[in-house]
């Protein structure tokens, strides 16, 4: 059994579900009578005598009512107001959907307030799902090895642990507000077809929106047009937690047209995710790496996003673990500082954009990058790098390239670049060995320097 497989109910949960049973199967024929506005066919809860404000868990008479609701195949219509829940089991063919912020679902007990396991279909909407952030609460809604979660309108707010956990699910989780979790507002793991669209994800302790599996393997999720705010690094690191979105080993996923702000660590981080497509996001105030592609990876699009903030741009690398292919063009990336949340043992911070084998960096703009505007390479970790039609204002250095002993190829050509330093410099990790190459790289074979102009 994994860290995230959905606890199962214990005996006495069980029993008092079976108790329950005849009696939801008895409300049900008045539930069915109710009509419920917006919601052909559904069976009224309230109807069946699941009442709002109740001292005892109406956890127990609702699954039984979902249980019957699902073997006929009709949908539940929870009512407006508080409804005190432990540990709610949903049977596959579960649709359950309330009046938005108005139903109320507030998480008693231990463990999670919803899970579901092994269903072909579960289906939440217009739920809220409330949780005390106590350490006996690990997550708040929790559902493994589903084929198809539909969740829509729902607010999730609270919990010790992730807000919404999903492991080897498909499906789509759209239009939510996840705040407040300890851990990750949404943490998918080993998913199949799953889309994340237009979700808030806000004030979360660990992380926003993370995608990852358990070993490396094709993903594919979709996750686009999301609001991620807020995502703070509570346990620390140096970048395993505080990332707005995060991809870990999960190959084909595209990031796109997402708005992500006030991340700790980075608004966007993959970390061996290959064939990922990073564009047109919108990354503000990051704490460290505004956009990340980073170990063994294979094959990176980062393209037409915006970064303003950050510790560092967007960085392509780890060249020494395999991270190689890479586009990275017409992004503009602004306003960075030599300050970050971590002593940095390596190139530091201030950087615009690096790369460090087979990438092509095109068409960028880069203002304001205090230390290089541009890096290529880190000590001999260089091979096959191109810097073309970008411009650079407002560097320490517009164009850090590496020229240590086993350093590739680089081409460094039609670039307009103003700086207060040097226009292109060769360095040996962070020591500066060379002059302003801005006319030409004589003397390293490795380096093609032309057309570039001071701006």
């Amino acid at each position: 059994m994994s860290a995230y497989d959905t606890p199962r109910l214990t005996r006495r949960q069980m029993f008092r579900v079976l108790i329950a049973l005849p009696v939801a199967a008895a409300f049900a024929e008045v539930a069915r009578s109710q009509t419920v506005p917006g919601l052909r066919g559904a069976l009224d809860a309230g109807a069946a005598g699941i009442r709002p404000a109740a001292s005892e868990d109406q956890g127990p008479a609702l699954q039984a009512l979902l249980e019957t609701a699902a073997q006929r195949g009709d949908p539940v219509y929870l009512p407006p107001g508080d409804y005190r829940v432990g540990r709610l089991a949903l049977p596959d063919g579960t649709v359950l959907t309330g009046a938005g912020a108005a139903s109320r679902l507030l998480a008693t007990g231990e463990g999670p307030a919803l899970l579901a396991q092994g269903a072909a279909r579960i289906t939440l909407s217009g739920l809220a799902v409330l949780a005390p952030a106590d350490a006996a609460r690990p997550g708040v809604v929790r559902m493994a090895e589903i084929g198809a979660v539909t969740m829509r309108d729902c607010l999730i707010d609270g919990g010790a642990g992730h807000g919404l956990s999903l492991e080897g699910c498909g499906g789509r989780i759209e239009a939510n507000t996840l705040t407040r979790a300890a851990g990750a507002g949404l943490y998918a793991v080993d998913s199949k077809g799953l889309s994340i669209i237009g979700n808030t994800v806000s004030d979360c302790g660990n992380g926003g929106i993370l995608v990852h599996r358990f070993a490396p393997g094709e993903d594919g999720t979709l996750i686009s047009g999301n609001r991620v705010e807020r995502t703070g690094a509570t346990d620390g690191g140096t970048g395993q937690n505080g990332n707005g979105i995060n991809v870990y080993q999960a190959h084909g996923v595209v990031v796109t047209g997402n708005h992500v702000s006030g991340s700790a660590f980075s608004a966007i981080r993959s970390n061996g995710g290959s064939g990922v497509i990073i564009t047109a996001n919108q990354c503000l105030d990051s704490g460290e790496t505004a956009i990340y592609s980073e170990f063994s990876f294979v094959a990176a699009v980062i393209s037409d996003n915006q970064v303003d903030g950050a510790a560092n741009g967007i960085l392509v690398v780890n060249l020494d673990e395999g991270g190689r292919i890479a586009t990275v063009s017409g992004n503009i990336v602004r306003n960075l500082t030599t300050r970050g949340p971590y002593r940095h043992e390596g190139a530091g911070f201030g950087i615009g954009i690096a790369a460090e084998a087979d990438t092509a960096i095109t068409g960028n703009v880069i203002e304001g990058a205090p230390k290089w505007g541009i890096m290529l390479g880190w000590g001999p970790f260089q091979r096959n790098l191109t810097v073309t039609g970008n411009v650079v204002r407002e560097a320490g250095t517009a164009v850090a390239v590496s020229v240590v002993e086993g350093a590739g190829a680089a081409l460094i050509a039609s670039n307009i670049l103003a700086c207060r330093e040097a226009a292109i410099r060769g360095y040996r990790w962070n020591e500066a060995v060379t002059g302003d190459l801005i006319d030409g790289a004589d003397g390293f074979s490795m380096l093609t320097v032309t057309g570039n102009r001071r701006g």
